[in-house]
């Protein structure tokens, strides 16, 4: 990793050209039909490619896809400037009176406070268009400077999906088109072959065949069933969690699968999670929730007792099940689940103890990709947006502030890389995402290193400091080796199914060999 701060995928050229190819095969799509007919939605870039959603009189056929891909590259031929134009909201809705789902943006913006995709907005957005040749799209940019600046050779559409209009599934499903762009023809050739190995490769296909993980309808989607040889993988990942973490000097603990509901209302978990909890159960008048996650029981643990400056940090890990109603259409093999095995812990610290606790878990990290063979990472310090403040975070912009330059500044200290992305953040703190890639250069989330600077005071936990005073801890959640599902689904992937020896579910096999007497 160079020691240079990376430059965040949305300022790159890459991002620029993907926006634009999406501009450019929505006027594609758009001159398939009759003027009006095709109603267009929205098309941002993505990791790696990009869409734009379409509402359209018949249903798009992959010969449609090769005439799409054609116009397209007529029209980059066409090297058409990209025109920004700032509008009125007035303006907006006579240049789209005929697309309903623009006219539904362009009201958004007005009203203020949410962008075209829903992410909220620190004030009043400007309404914007962009325009090349014959097209016109409702746009904040950035694209490069003409449609010649996007290689013909190195776009490919991908295919065509359903997709509801804003992600709900109670609007109408709308079709949408992705594709993907390159700089340069060897990089799309290089993409290709990673999502023909990806294939090869795929956790679900391979965790069959090795026989390490099963679902079962009558168990329930989203919930593994491990078989012996997975379990084999699972218990050399806890005796490797362990080793390091004794030597890291955490207490290992152990908290039951349900607690009462008034645990998570007092955490504040509880209004910003429970579409994704499963449903309460009530028994004597009493509604409980099986946990969707550890920390607010491991803050009752650290509640139990007076605490001294001199027993701090405290470091309380556990490997707890837990349990998310991830929805249907979200779950995928190993990677989206529903029951969960994480290599959870918290740390309770002071703030002069914090910058030395959060890189001691970077340098775990650290250690864990170095066993794993795992040579590219990115680190995303995920921040709060002002504008959320109160909604989707809680509501104390001091203290969101201090603790995200607490962060940059333990990151710096540290010579570790990062790449700084807005609204991204724990409801409670701002937090380090981890990004990992496979020997094949795909791409996984594993897992967060987190700032709590809200939910303590909230659990009255409190310890006293060396003034003799009462004092509120940081705490600090954070899980190296993600869930056992998900680090699984990626070794799998990582490893293409033949693992190092230490962590192979089958390291012998005795053959029986028969011994032929020598014929006389």
């Amino acid at each position: 990793m160079s020691d240079e701060k990376q430059i965040p995928y949305q300022q790159s050229e890459l991002y620029k050209i993907r926006h634009s190819a999406a501009h450019i095969m929505a006027q594609a799509v758009t001159e398939l039909f009759e003027p009006g007919e095709a109603k267009v939605a929205i098309g941002p870039p993505i990791a790696e490619g990009f869409y734009y959603d379409f509402d359209l009189p018949r249903n798009l056929t992959n010969e449609d896809l090769e005439a799409i891909e054609k116009r397209m590259r007529q029209i980059i031929a066409g090297k058409h400037e990209f025109r920004k134009a700032v509008v009125s909201a007035e303006e907006a809705k006579a240049q789209f009176k005929d697309q309903p789902y623009k006219i539904e943006l362009i009201e958004g913006l007005e009203q203020g406070g949410f962008d075209e995709y829903g992410n909220p907005l620190d004030e009043k957005p400007e309404i914007s268009f962009y325009t090349h040749d014959s097209f016109t799209d409702l746009c904040r940019g950035p694209h490069v400077e003409n449609t010649g600046q996007v290689n013909p050779s190195a776009f490919k559409l991908m295919n065509i999906a359903g997709a509801y209009w804003r992600g709900d599934e109670h609007n109408k499903q709308l079709q949408r088109i992705y594709g993907t762009a390159w700089k340069t023809k060897d990089e799309l050739k290089d993409y290709l072959w990673q999502l023909e190995e990806a294939k090869k490769r795929d956790h679900r296909k391979l965790g069959k065949e090795l026989d390490l993980f099963t679902f079962e309808e009558e168990v329930g989607p989203g919930l593994p069933l491990w078989t012996p040889r997975g379990t084999v993988i699972i218990e050399q990942l806890e005796a490797l969690a362990h080793e390091v973490e004794r030597r890291h000097r955490y207490s290992p603990v152990r908290t039951p699968h349900v607690t009462k509901e008034d645990l998570f209302i007092r955490s504040g978990h509880l209004p910003y999670y429970e579409e994704s909890m499963y449903p309460p159960m009530e028994l004597e008048g009493v509604r409980y929730f099986v946990k969707p996650m550890n920390c607010p029981i491991h803050h009752k643990i650290f509640g139990s007792q007076l605490r001294s400056y001199r027993d701090l940090p405290i470091r309380l890990s556990e490997y707890g099940t837990c349990y998310r109603y991830e929805k249907s259409g979200e779950l995928f093999g190993l990677m989206r689940v529903r029951s969960m095995q994480m290599n959870d812990a918290h740390i309770y610290c002071s703030e002069d103890d914090f910058e030395q606790e959060f890189m001691d878990v970077i340098a775990i990290y650290q250690e864990y990709f170095d066993i794993f063979g795992i040579d590219k990472y990115v680190m995303r310090l995920s921040l709060h947006s002002p504008a959320g403040l109160g909604k989707k975070y809680v509501d104390n912009g001091r203290l969101w502030l201090k603790t995200e330059d607490m962060v940059r500044k333990a990151m710096d200290n540290g010579n570790v890389p990062y790449v700084e992305v807005q609204d991204e953040a724990a409801f409670y703190g701002p937090k380090i995402d981890v990004q990992i890639y496979s020997a094949i250069g795909r791409e996984f989330t594993l897992a967060t290193n987190q700032v709590d600077f809200a939910v303590p005071a909230r659990f009255d936990l409190k310890f006293i400091n060396d003034q003799g005073e009462e004092e509120i801890p940081l705490c600090i959640h954070r899980a190296p080796l993600s869930t056992h599902e998900r680090m699984v689904g990626f070794l799998i992937e990582h490893y293409a199914g033949k693992f190092p020896v230490w962590l192979s579910p089958e390291q012998v096999r005795v053959i029986p060999i028969r011994v032929c007497p020598k014929a006389g």
